[in-house]
């Protein structure tokens, strides 16, 4: 049984919420709240594995909730499945860089959030391809400050690189074997080898740490030094 705590600040949208992820067997509501705040005194009291996190909120907003349920030793094990109204939502990706497992807009089918609960419950990445997009552009054009330069990649062997870097594309596992010829279970392999030695929890936090080393800005596309 996945167990899910609902955050947002409209009582009527978390009722609906809730009522939805209740309508299937393997998922249960294990509490909800109202704010940030309360998410963070709901999360550490029911230990979920998912929680439905709304952005804007009074009080504690869901970025900073979703910052400090990661940071947080007693809480860091829940995944933060981030609801957003529009896909442009200039909090995703800032979002993503404070832990959050993937993102799923409030006007998603029912199946879709029960999927996206398992999916994010699994450990796997939840990144629409119009997200992954954007990442690309983002890291793209942001310059780099004056004498900086991105951070350099541990030592990964160069099929773990190949990996990450289709990883980084939001490739399922059986889109990547595909790819490179190899087989799902291989490929597995490769992305737990990558999580230890980039000390990331899950695809999501790949796909970040890649565009934000540079190594997955696309050729052609390089950050310039910025001068001011």
């Amino acid at each position: 049984m996945i167990r899910v705590v609902v955050v947002d600040d409209e009582a009527l949208l978390r009722s609906g919420l809730s009522s939805l992820v209740e309508s299937a067997d393997d998922l249960v509501v294990v509490g909800t709240a109202s704010n940030g705040a309360e998410a963070l005194d709901v999360v550490a009291a029911t230990l979920p594995d998912v929680v439905l996190m709304d952005i804007r909120m009074p009080e504690l907003d869901g970025l900073e909730a979703t910052r400090q349920l990661s940071q947080n030793p007693a809480t860091a094990g829940t995944r933060v499945l981030v609801l957003t109204t529009f896909d442009l939502d200039q909090y995703v990706y800032e979002a993503l860089r404070a832990g959050a497992s993937g993102f799923l807009l409030k006007a998603a089918l029912p199946d879709e959030l029960r999927n996206a609960i398992r999916v994010i419950a699994a450990g796997d990445a939840l990144l629409a391809p119009a997200i992954t997009r954007r990442l690309i552009e983002d890291f793209a054009a942001r310059p780099l400050l004056s004498g900086e330069k991105a951070e350099p990649m541990p030592d990964i062997t160069g099929r773990e690189r190949d990996v990450l870097a289709a990883v980084a594309r939001g490739l399922s596992n059986t889109e990547i074997g595909k790819e490179l010829h190899m087989s799902v279970s291989t490929v597995k392999t490769h992305i737990s080898h990558l999580l230890m030695k980039l000390n990331a929890r899950d695809r999501t936090q790949l796909v970040v740490l890649a565009y934000e080393s540079g190594f997955a800005i696309p050729t052609g596309c390089p950050r310039q030094p910025h001068s001011g």
